[in-house]
């Protein structure tokens, strides 16, 4: 399939259906890189260059021949104490107090299928779609060995990497810092885009070219976080969303991560990918493994839109799991900006009832039904109902809203814990904070200890007393502070805790999963803290953010489009004016930009007006006639939204038969010009027909001067057009 060995050259090709990937074991036994990108045979090797590098350093093993440096090669694991003194993707340090690995060549394996990584979640394939390849190397003067896992995947053009370091030695060690990949290219100018936010406004694009010296990016709060989004793209200056070079590496991992990306004095380019080594520092004694978390790489020559066309059908059908992976998820109304805490059990039947009037599929309880909630500073870690305040058993509750023939689903924040909680004032030891200091509060809220399994599996067995009803089809699971006070009670090495906590979180997640097989799970923090590829595993959805008005959404949904496929978004029309700026905008244009994602609304159904009712029905039918196309189809992105008046995008079958376009207008001037939408990927030389107008274009025209937005009057106008492509 993908993975080629010549043996005579001691040289490694990994072949996608669009990309090469090479690799070359030289004389000393270090594993060099040589090639990423377009589809190409024959060895690359000629592109590296040997010279007398003044303070580059030479192996012992290289003798009098100065011109032999790591310090200018590229190489598939540099380490720290080799001579090259660039960012390291790994640093030990050993029994004896020194740091440093010298990482030579073993021996290789060539397998059938994808691997997969215990305790942490990763892209699976079956045998026919994807083979592994695992390079072992080893220190030999300290016994520890790595073993670089490739998964290949060349239908979609997807490589995945992966490491397995194993103590050989006798003496206790400990990882200090550890990136799971590691791309270094000997040329070639290239501009870094990541995806930088805050609460309510997350996944900003932003793009720089890439200067000497390093460009950091990561999270030290125990989340992938709001503030940067563990996935990163190399492109070339002159790539665009349809033309030029561009790789992307995504850390499929929802704890804290660095990626770096580091132009040389030799204007070489480096790009690192893996765990922060922020209060990191994990111990492994003799006979011991340590797993790191999976980057999925990706390369086009294509643009950016075929760069996240990858990603996209690969974290939606080797990543995803479960019965929600392919179908439509059901159309929900979330109660929390209908009541916030303010509800009892019969509140939340009458918006039952109403749901049903208008055509929703399932009522989600958010917070408040446990413990002792009536305000945010209490209750958390009590996952118990608080039948005095419901008025009756949750189970009574549940049951009379199916009978109404609504799913219902249900809030939890599992992590966290309050201090006003029969939990906390039972185990106060079970909460992350540092002994002889008072916490850092968030939200008035702590973190409980995930890295030890003894609390994991309490709330485990408390979510399951709810869950074991039967009633509820649907959890969300929020996370609502970043995690600070990063002390364990539970170990002496406090350098493995938030690797450890991450670790316990895909422990219970799993669990529930495989339990409950048939619960749609989302993923939530604080809307879009965690959104992430590792999420995705267990969580086929995750709350794209917290703000769910209509045109902030285009700029976040815009951004996450990148790196996430639409199905993987939780989108809702929710109230105005909205409940995160106050912005008033259309009725129709809030359900056009949820559209974007697994629909729903976040409403209270019993203030709005008939008119708007009617457009809730609306707005139902037409996303379950064009479900299949959002979740499944090619996504487009069709402008900049940062840069032009107008959001706009489209869902392309894969087939061609059909398209759907949506465009939000984001300026609103005066006798201004017309906005001309240039439409992506039809076949040419055919005709489509508007569903609505019945009138007919040529795909060749719709492409190259594109589709007239109509001039109508008011702000914030959206539209949504529907083509089917004609017979000839």
């Amino acid at each position: 399939m993908g993975i080629i060995y010549d043996e005579k050259e001691r040289l490694f090709t990994l072949h996608t259906g669009n990309s090469t990937y090479q690799m070359k074991v030289d004389p000393y036994g270090f594993l060099l890189h040589l090639y990423y990108g377009r589809r190409t045979e024959g060895c690359m090797d000629y592109l590296l260059h040997y010279a007398d590098r003044g303070f580059s350093g030479n192996p012992y093993e290289a003798g009098s021949d100065r011109t032999y440096s790591l310090d200018v090669l590229p190489q598939e694991l540099p380490s720290n104490g080799t001579g090259d003194y660039r960012s390291p993707a790994v640093v030990v340090k050993n029994g004896d107090g020194s740091y440093g690995g010298v990482f030579r060549y073993q021996g290789y394996r060539i397998l059938d299928g994808k691997y997969s990584i215990p305790g942490l979640p990763a892209v699976y394939a079956s045998s026919g779609e994807a083979q592994t390849l695992e390079i072992d190397l080893e220190d030999p003067v300290t016994g520890v060995g790595i073993t670089i896992m490739y998964g290949v995947l060349p239908a979609i053009d997807i490589i995945t990497r992966s490491l397995v370091v194993f103590n050989g030695g006798k003496s206790r060690i400990c990882l200090e810092k550890l990136q799971t990949a590691c791309l270094d290219w000997v040329g070639g100018e290239y501009d870094f885009v990541s995806f930088y936010g805050r609460h309510v406004m997350e996944r900003n694009l932003q793009r720089m070219p890439v200067g000497h010296g390093s460009q950091v990016i990561g999270s030290r709060r125990g989340t992938s976080s709001h503030q940067y989004n563990p996935m990163m793209i190399l492109a070339e200056h002159s790539a665009t969303e349809d033309f030029g070079s561009c790789y992307a590496m995504s850390f499929v991992y929802s704890g804290g991560f660095k990626g770096e990306v580091e132009k040389d004095q030799f204007n070489q380019t480096r790009a690192l990918l893996g765990l922060s080594d922020e209060q990191f520092s994990y111990p492994l004694e003799p006979g011991e493994r340590f797993y790191a978390p999976e980057v999925v790489m990706t390369y086009s020559q294509e643009g950016m839109a075929r760069l996240s066309q990858n990603l996209h059908i690969c974290f939606r059908t080797h990543l995803c799991r479960g019965k929600y992976r392919d179908i439509r998820r059901p159309v929900l109304l979330n109660s929390w900006e209908a009541s916030y805490l303010d509800f009892d059990g019969e509140a939340i039947y009458q918006l039952a009832r109403q749901a049903v009037e208008l055509g929703v599929e399932m009522l989600v309880l958010d917070d408040g039904w446990f413990g002792k909630r009536d305000s945010d500073n209490s209750g958390l870690g009590d996952w118990y109902a608080n039948e005095e305040k419901l008025g009756e058993p949750l189970e009574h509750l549940a049951r009379r809203i199916t009978e109404l023939g609504l799913k219902f689903g249900i809030w939890f924040e599992p992590e966290a814990i309050n201090e006003d909680s029969d939990l906390f004032r039972k185990h106060p030891e079970w909460a992350l904070t540092i002994p002889g200091r008072k916490p850092v509060r968030a939200r008035d809220q702590l973190v409980l200890d995930f890295s030890n399994p003894q609390v994991v599996d309490h709330i485990f067995g408390q979510m399951c007393k709810i869950l074991d009803s039967g009633y509820i089809e649907y959890v969300k699971w929020d996370m609502n502070r970043s995690l600070s006070d990063c002390f364990s009670r539970h170990t002496q090495d406090q350098g493995r805790v938030l690797h450890d906590y991450v670790l316990g979180l895909y422990d219970i997640l799993e669990r529930l999963v495989q339990r409950y097989p048939d619960i749609l799970f989302e993923g939530c923090s604080g809307g879009g803290g965690r959104f992430d590829a590792g999420m995705l595993y267990y969580t086929p959805q995750i709350w794209c953010s917290d703000n769910s008005d209509a045109i902030d959404r285009v700029w976040i949904q815009y951004g996450t489009s990148f790196g996430y496929p639409v199905s993987a978004v939780g989108a809702h029309v929710s109230a105005v004016p909205n409940h995160q700026n106050g912005r008033f905008t259309p009725f129709d244009t809030r359900g056009v930009v949820a559209m974007a994602g697994a629909f729903g609304y976040e409403l209270d159904p019993m203030k709005l007006s008939s008119e708007e009712k009617e457009k809730i029905k609306d707005q139902i039918q037409r996303y379950k006639q064009h479900a299949g196309l959002i979740q499944q189809g090619i996504y487009y992105r069709l402008t900049d939204p940062f840069e032009e008046p107008v959001g706009a995008w489209e869902y392309l079958a894969k087939d061609a038969s059909e398209l759907l376009v949506n465009a939000v207008m984001l300026e609103l001037h005066g006798n201004g010009p017309v906005s001309y939408l240039k439409l992506k990927g039809l076949p040419a030389g055919c005709m489509y027909q508007d569903m609505e107008s019945g009138k007919a274009y040529p795909s060749d025209a719709l492409m190259e001067s594109g589709i007239p937005l109509p001039m109508a009057m008011g702000e914030y106008r959206a539209y949504q057009m529907h083509f089917v492509r004609m017979k000839k």
